[in-house]
Protein backbone atom coordinates (compact mmCIF):
# COMPACT_ATOMS: atom_id res chain seq x y z
CA UNK A 1 0.00 0.00 0.00
CA UNK A 2 1.13 3.68 -1.10
CA UNK A 3 -0.48 6.42 0.52
CA UNK A 4 0.22 10.15 1.04
CA UNK A 5 -1.41 13.32 2.09
CA UNK A 6 -2.50 15.45 -1.12
CA UNK A 7 -4.19 18.43 0.42
CA UNK A 8 -4.72 20.16 3.93
CA UNK A 9 -7.33 22.80 4.31
CA UNK A 10 -6.33 26.16 5.37
CA UNK A 11 -9.00 28.45 6.83
CA UNK A 12 -8.71 31.87 5.74
CA UNK A 13 -10.67 34.87 5.73
CA UNK A 14 -10.69 35.78 2.31
CA UNK A 15 -9.27 34.18 -0.94
CA UNK A 16 -8.14 37.08 -2.68
CA UNK A 17 -6.20 38.11 0.41
CA UNK A 18 -4.72 34.58 0.93
CA UNK A 19 -3.41 33.88 -2.30
CA UNK A 20 -1.81 36.94 -2.51
CA UNK A 21 0.34 36.29 0.61
CA UNK A 22 0.96 32.66 -0.04
CA UNK A 23 2.34 33.22 -3.70
CA UNK A 24 3.66 36.31 -3.47
CA UNK A 25 4.81 36.16 0.31
CA UNK A 26 5.73 32.58 0.28
CA UNK A 27 6.51 32.43 -2.98
CA UNK A 28 4.04 29.32 -3.44
CA UNK A 29 2.24 28.49 -7.20
CA UNK A 30 -1.45 29.58 -7.17
CA UNK A 31 -2.50 25.62 -8.48
CA UNK A 32 -6.17 26.17 -8.83
CA UNK A 33 -8.80 28.83 -8.04
CA UNK A 34 -12.52 27.03 -9.63
CA UNK A 35 -15.72 28.86 -8.94
CA UNK A 36 -18.17 26.74 -7.14
CA UNK A 37 -21.05 29.08 -6.99
CA UNK A 38 -22.40 31.17 -4.46
CA UNK A 39 -19.60 33.05 -3.26
CA UNK A 40 -17.50 29.63 -2.40
CA UNK A 41 -14.01 28.62 -4.70
CA UNK A 42 -11.84 25.63 -4.53
CA UNK A 43 -8.59 27.22 -4.54
CA UNK A 44 -5.09 25.40 -3.72
CA UNK A 45 -1.99 26.41 -3.73
CA UNK A 46 1.52 24.53 -3.36
CA UNK A 47 5.01 25.36 -2.59
CA UNK A 48 7.48 25.41 -5.77
CA UNK A 49 8.53 21.63 -6.36
CA UNK A 50 7.01 18.68 -6.24
CA UNK A 51 3.52 19.69 -5.89
CA UNK A 52 2.83 16.07 -3.69
CA UNK A 53 1.07 18.28 -0.87
CA UNK A 54 -1.10 21.54 -1.79
CA UNK A 55 -2.96 24.17 1.07
CA UNK A 56 -6.40 24.46 0.13
CA UNK A 57 -7.40 28.32 0.90
CA UNK A 58 -10.88 27.15 2.86
CA UNK A 59 -12.88 30.48 3.31
CA UNK A 60 -14.46 30.89 6.71
CA UNK A 61 -18.04 31.10 5.84
CA UNK A 62 -19.52 31.05 10.21
CA UNK A 63 -18.52 32.30 13.50
CA UNK A 64 -16.85 28.85 14.67
CA UNK A 65 -15.05 28.50 11.34
CA UNK A 66 -14.01 32.67 11.67
CA UNK A 67 -12.27 31.40 15.40
CA UNK A 68 -10.14 29.14 13.93
CA UNK A 69 -8.59 31.14 11.36
CA UNK A 70 -4.79 31.26 12.51
CA UNK A 71 -4.87 28.35 15.34
CA UNK A 72 -5.96 25.40 14.05
CA UNK A 73 -3.70 24.01 16.01
CA UNK A 74 -4.24 25.24 19.45
CA UNK A 75 -0.81 27.41 19.22
CA UNK A 76 1.15 24.03 17.91
CA UNK A 77 3.44 24.49 14.73
CA UNK A 78 1.13 23.21 12.10
CA UNK A 79 2.63 23.12 9.18
CA UNK A 80 6.40 21.84 7.89
CA UNK A 81 7.70 23.46 5.02
CA UNK A 82 11.02 21.89 3.72
CA UNK A 83 13.53 23.42 2.00
CA UNK A 84 16.84 22.98 -0.09
CA UNK A 85 18.29 26.12 1.32
CA UNK A 86 17.11 27.40 4.42
CA UNK A 87 19.30 30.48 4.55
CA UNK A 88 18.14 31.53 1.60
CA UNK A 89 14.50 30.92 2.26
CA UNK A 90 14.87 32.18 5.64
CA UNK A 91 16.44 35.61 3.65
CA UNK A 92 14.01 35.43 1.90
CA UNK A 93 10.84 35.70 3.92
CA UNK A 94 12.57 37.86 6.31
CA UNK A 95 12.78 40.65 3.31
CA UNK A 96 9.30 39.90 2.45
CA UNK A 97 8.18 40.65 5.96
CA UNK A 98 7.81 37.23 7.51
CA UNK A 99 7.58 37.31 11.10
CA UNK A 100 10.26 34.52 12.50
CA UNK A 101 9.30 34.00 16.11
CA UNK A 102 12.81 32.42 17.26
CA UNK A 103 15.79 32.21 14.89
CA UNK A 104 17.34 29.61 13.53
CA UNK A 105 18.66 26.23 15.36
CA UNK A 106 20.50 23.20 14.46
CA UNK A 107 18.69 19.46 15.27
CA UNK A 108 19.49 16.71 14.40
CA UNK A 109 17.16 16.52 12.11
CA UNK A 110 18.21 19.66 10.07
CA UNK A 111 18.06 23.38 9.99
CA UNK A 112 14.85 24.69 11.40
CA UNK A 113 12.74 28.15 12.44
CA UNK A 114 9.67 28.84 13.53
CA UNK A 115 7.93 31.73 11.47
CA UNK A 116 4.12 32.97 11.12
CA UNK A 117 1.80 33.49 8.32
CA UNK A 118 -0.36 36.14 8.11
CA UNK A 119 -2.75 34.63 9.77
CA UNK A 120 -0.97 33.76 13.12
CA UNK A 121 -0.19 29.73 11.85
CA UNK A 122 2.99 28.93 12.95
CA UNK A 123 5.39 26.98 10.54
CA UNK A 124 8.39 25.02 10.71
CA UNK A 125 10.87 26.05 7.97
CA UNK A 126 13.24 22.87 7.98
CA UNK A 127 16.29 22.52 5.63
CA UNK A 128 16.15 18.29 6.77
CA UNK A 129 20.24 17.17 7.64
CA UNK A 130 21.62 15.15 5.04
Amino acid sequence: MRQHIAKVALIVPDYDEAIAYYTTVLGFCLVADEDRGGGKRFVRVAPPGDGATELVLAKAVNDEQRSRIGNQTGGRVFLFLHTDDFMRDHAAYTARGVTFVEGPRFEAYGKVAVFVDRYGNRWDLIEPAP
